[in-house]
Formats: C-alpha cells, structure tokens, sequence
C-alpha cells in the first residue's frame, strides 16, 4: 500500500480532545438554554439538491456553495446554514402547528476565504420562531441569544440591531433600485466596522458608481438616533414600517430585561437576500475584532420558493466554532485532555477488582472516572493523570479495602488523605 502525506483541506480542522471537551460542555448548554425557551429540535441533511439552496443567498452566497454531482449524477450541495433548510422542512410540512418553534445545532459549509476565527466548515446553533408577525418573536430570539452568551459565562457583549426596511427604503431614496445594485451598496456598508468610513465612500463610489450627494446621504442616515428616523423617512411606507418596528422591538426588549445587551446599529445590514425586517449581529466587547458571534434576523419569502405558503419567520444563529475561539484566545475556557474528573489507580492484578468497583461505585453517583489500562508502575499512572489534567487520584487496595476506606490524592499539592467512599463521593461532589 502506497504511502499518503497526512494533510488537512485549507479552512478545515482537527479538534482534538482539549477544544473537543468546551465545545461539548458548551453544545450541551446551547441545547438547554434553547429548551428552556420551549425550542424542540430539527435535524436535517448536510446534503440538499442544489436548486434547493441556489439563490436563496445571493450571488455571492450562491458562489461560496459546495456543489458537485454525486455518483448518481444528481447535482447536489452543502448546506451553507441551517434557515434555508428550515423553509424546505416547512414547505414540505403543512401539518406543522404555527408558531414552529425549532433549534438545530449541526455544522454547515461554505468555501470562502479562512480568516482569524472563520472556517470553511463551521457549526451553527439556530433557533427560528416561524409562522408569526409579531415583534414579540424577533425580541425573543434576542433573549435567547442573551440567555446562551450569559450561560455560557460571557457578560459584556453587544446585540446590534437594524432593519432591513429601513436600509431599502434609504436605497430607494437614492434611486438604488435593481436587487444587484442594492446588495453592492449593502456588502459595502456591512464592512464599515472592518474597513472604516473612509474606505467604505471608496467602495460605494467605485464598485457601485454612486454620486458623491448619494454618499453624503448615506452617511447621514448612519447617523441617525432611532427617533429621527421617522421624520427622515416621511412618505415612505418602507421607512415608516422599519423605524416602527424597529421602535417596538426595542421597547420588547426592555419588558423583556435584555435592552443593556442590545443597541441600534444602522450600518448592520446582514448580507444574506432573504431578511425583511429586523437584522441582528453581536460582538463580545472584549475584542470586536474577531467578528459576529451570533447573528439572524427576520425573513420572508423562503417558504413560498418551495411552492409553500409565504410563512414570516425570525430567527438567531450561535455561530459556535468562532465563538470558541474567541473565548480560547481570552482564556476563559478550560483546555482539559480528558472529562474524567478523577483516576483510580490500580495496585496490582490481584486488587484490580478492587479499583474497578471502586470506579463503577463513582459513576453510579455521577462522577466520571478513569482507569489506566493494563497494571503500569504506579508513576506512570500518577505522570498519566498529570498530563491528562486530571486533579485527583483514588487508591484502594486490600488493607483500605477492608476499612472500608481509600486514598484521595491531590496532584496539584501532591497531599494524601483517608476516607469512606461515601465521604470520597460527598468531597468530590462538593468541588466538581
């Protein structure tokens, strides 16, 4: 068998156990935090027949698909997030109960550049309230998003809120009217954190050809307060829908206690087709740098692409993998090897038994144990433990055995200690 050179795609990685372990401990807290809210969860296919998911992003969306034909030269694709197979699920279930109240949390694709945090291969954690038009389901994803950044032990973030209403009606205004023309001017001003002002007035006047009066006029409406925006937008049914909700969903953001998280941004545009109304992105204060963390918004139209009802739907993705490393980087998050909080050691043959019920004792109370296999040198159970970040280690033999006692040792002070199993149980509890 010829050799192969062990490499990895460019924008893909390997998680190994250190960054494994937070990203369950946080998958599981995801997962709770949305059941909390009344969430059940969705699973749909990695793979989806391309026209499902073709043009439902935009061009660019459209050139970032993972697309190929597959051994029965169907042409299929990637999923590139989880909300457009949420509209293909709806269309194609009319008997669901409205509102659909769904999470799923799974991984999607998308081939663009990798950058600081961003991979080609990501997991999403979506929830989307769908078949509702109240602004009470667009401040109540913000919730939820609040809920899991907080559960998750993250406190100073930022929720940026737009409307998509309000971005088409100042794009009418200056006579930006064709859908291409329109998402140029959006991309060019959904960089403006990246990029600055400055750079963003090139790329609107360059790539987009607009005048210097329509670039002013722009800017102004970036600078708006939310109350000056209905007096800005008099005579437009747009402008005048947007600035509403977006006042509503504000005013639901206090009755719901999260209007400290959550400010208005006018520049947030969301470079996706399918949102409508409310757009959110939200940044972890300590380094803004590394991008959105969690993002979603309002749409329409998804559903009735399937042959479907036009159902309204909101909805808030979690991007994890980027959020992981954020908190990696701040150093918020423990890189343990291994999820056994402590390993039992074993003497020899004949106590082995000894430890292994011993071991089995400690997980029927919840306690997650490692064993060492085989019956190495007592050191190189201790050295295991040490490199696996394990903080405690049990021995029991015959003579501890029949006092009904065992060794608690402490690898961080390297101090020993007796006691009963049931007081083993009760101190390891207390800590963990």
């Amino acid at each position: 068998m010829s050799r192969i050179r062990a490499r990895l795609l460019k924008g893909f990685r390997d998680y190994m156990p250190a960054n494994m372990l937070p990203k369950e401990r946080m998958l599981r807290s995801v997962a709770s935090t949305f059941e909390s809210f009344g969430f059940s969860p969705l699973q749909t296919p990695a793979l989806e027949y391309a026209d499902c998911l073709l043009g439902k992003y935009g061009d660019e969306g459209d050139k970032l698909l993972y697309r190929f034909l597959d051994n029965g030269d169907r042409d299929v694709a990637l999923r590139y997030d989880l909300t457009v197979p949420l509209a293909r699920v709806v269309a194609m279930n009319p008997q669901l109960t409205m509102p659909f109240k769904r999470y799923q949390i799974a991984p999607v694709w998308r081939a663009e550049k990798p950058g600081r945090g961003r991979f080609r291969e990501f997991m999403q954690c979506d929830v989307d309230i769908v078949g509702s038009t109240d602004m009470m389901a667009d401040a109540e994803c913000m919730a939820v998003g609040c809920a899991v950044l907080k559960n998750l032990g993250v406190d100073d973030f930022v929720i940026r809120i737009n409307n998509r209403k309000l971005l088409t009606a100042m794009l009418a205004r200056f006579k930006v009217t064709t859908t291409e023309e329109a998402m140029g001017v959006l991309r060019a001003i959904d960089k403006l954190p990246k990029i600055g002002h400055d750079k963003v007035r090139v790329l609107l006047a360059t790539e987009n050809g607009l005048s210097e009066s329509a670039i002013d006029g722009i800017f102004e409406f970036l600078s708006l307060n939310p109350d000056e925006l209905s007096a800005w937008f008099e005579g437009s049914e747009d402008g005048q829908a947007g600035a509403a909700e977006l006042t509503e969903v504000l005013e639901l953001a206090r009755e719901l206690g999260v209007s400290d998280h959550v400010e208005v941004d006018l520049s947030i545009a969301r470079g996706l087709d399918y949102y409508t109304g409310t757009i959110y992105e939200t940044f972890l204060r300590a380094d803004e740098s590394i991008g959105s963390v969690m993002s979603g918004g309002r749409y329409a139209g998804l559903v009735a692409m399937y042959g479907g009802q036009d159902i309204p739907a909101v909805g808030i993705s979690l991007g994890v993998d980027r959020l992981l490393y954020a908190l990696m980087e701040m150093g918020l998050l423990d890189d343990t090897a291994n999820p056994a909080d402590i390993l039992v050691g074993v003497f020899s043959a004949e106590e082995r038994s000894l430890s292994y019920g011993l071991a089995q004792t400690l997980r029927d109370a919840g306690i997650n144990v490692a064993i060492f296999p085989g019956r190495p040198r007592m050191k190189k159970q201790l050295q295991y433990a040490h490199r696996q970040g394990i903080s405690k280690v049990v021995l029991v033999g015959k003579t501890e055995a029949e006092r009904g006692e065992v060794l608690l040792k402490d690898m961080a002070s390297g101090e020993q200690e007796t006691l009963t199993v049931d007081a083993l149980i009760a101190s390891l509890k207390s800590v963990l």
